[in-house]
């Protein structure tokens, strides 16, 4: 009998832990996401959230916004804090441990523009002087004219000797990719079952 008992109490244990480690906040996560809507990367997308992981962009950028009180991140109008519901779509998570560059959890809020991507990408020092950012010239072409739906770079003719830059198809990705870092959306909690306010 007593056998018995000690293995129901290991059991038990075992599962209270998960429960408490897994099972809370994945129904927590579940919960939030559906009021969110997190919204899913296209291909396009997903193949830019690959060059961005190959070219280390997260060695020196964060997607994690803190609140009021837990640093500067509000004074420097990186949009509101991050919650679980914002990374429901992101393998691997890309949150960052380094801000030698500016978060980019919002990036597309403050920079929507396909053209300052791109020029940023290009030469960094364009867009911000004295910026540490390395330039990413593999991530152009330069060709005597544009194919159809190409948008040229609008550079000094210093810097493309006559020819027109474009982005290449990773580039292009790349800028997709960081074009759909918008998290301005309210977030909605839950505050008691017959009431939801906006935060």
């Amino acid at each position: 009998m007593r056998v018995y008992v000690f293995i129901l109490g290991v059991l038990a244990t075992f599962l209270l832990g998960w429960i408490g480690i897994v099972g809370i906040p994945a129904a927590m996560l579940g919960r939030v996401a559906g009021e969110q809507e997190a919204k899913r990367y296209t291909a396009e997308q997903l193949h830019g959230r690959s060059i961005y992981i190959r070219e280390g962009c997260m060695y020196c950028h964060s997607q994690q916004p803190r609140a009021q009180g837990f640093g500067g991140d509000q004074q420097r109008l990186w949009g509101r804090a991050s919650v679980p519901a914002d990374y429901v779509y992101d393998r691997p998570h890309l949150l960052g441990t380094m801000r030698t560059g500016p978060d980019l959890f919002n990036i597309a809020a403050r920079q929507p523009s396909q053209v300052w991507h791109s020029l940023h990408l290009f030469n960094p020092r364009l867009i911000t002087p004295g910026s540490v950012m390395p330039r990413y010239p593999w991530l152009f072409a330069a060709k005597f004219s544009p194919a159809p739906g190409e948008t040229p770079l609008n550079l000094p003719d210093s810097l493309v000797r006559g020819n027109v830059v474009v982005l290449t198809d990773e580039g292009n990705d790349l800028v997709a990719y960081l074009l759909s870092l918008d998290h301005t959306t309210p977030i909605l909690m839950r505050r008691n079952d017959s009431t939801r306010t906006s935060q």
